[in-house]
């Protein structure tokens, strides 16, 4: 029985609206204040992955059942029994965005794919009611 899942596709409307951004930002500073076609081709090359993404509609997700979690992105995929989880852990870093890691009951820390996770609070709801334990960290150097 599947207790919670979440799926999230990469041809959304705001991944087309940035690489469209970043595009029409590129071409508008070689016409306006004549960039050197090179260099912003260097930068359009950093952009690659994503619009992969986008062309492929690749996706990333999770699924949390009754004895197991699993999640996916891209090619990869992973699994762990809940049977051997401990606890959960949310570290905030410094630019705000939340790692996710699964802490077995070995002590060993298993770090989730943020892509492939819901927002952090949902998350943590779906976690807490299913019975774990969830530590949050803020802004730890080490």
């Amino acid at each position: 029985m599947i207790a919670y899942q979440f799926t999230r596709r990469n041809r959304n409307p705001r991944a087309v609206l940035i690489l469209i951004g970043i595009y029409t930002m590129l071409i508008g500073l070689m016409i306006l204040l004549d960039a050197v076609w090179w260099l912003m081709t260097l930068m359009a090359l950093t952009t690659l992955p994503a619009l992969w993404d986008v062309i492929r509609n690749t996706s990333a997700g999770m699924e949390l059942s009754s004895n197991s979690l699993r999640w996916h992105t891209g090619q990869r995929q992973g699994q762990v029994d809940l049977s051997k989880v401990d606890r959960f852990r949310f570290d905030t870093r410094w630019d705000f965005s939340v790692r996710v890691s699964a802490i077995l009951k070995s002590d060993k820390l298993l770090p989730l794919p943020t892509e492939s996770l819901p927002s952090h609070r949902k998350l943590e709801d779906v976690l807490n009611t299913a019975g774990f334990a969830v530590e949050r960290h803020h802004f730890r150097v080490f």
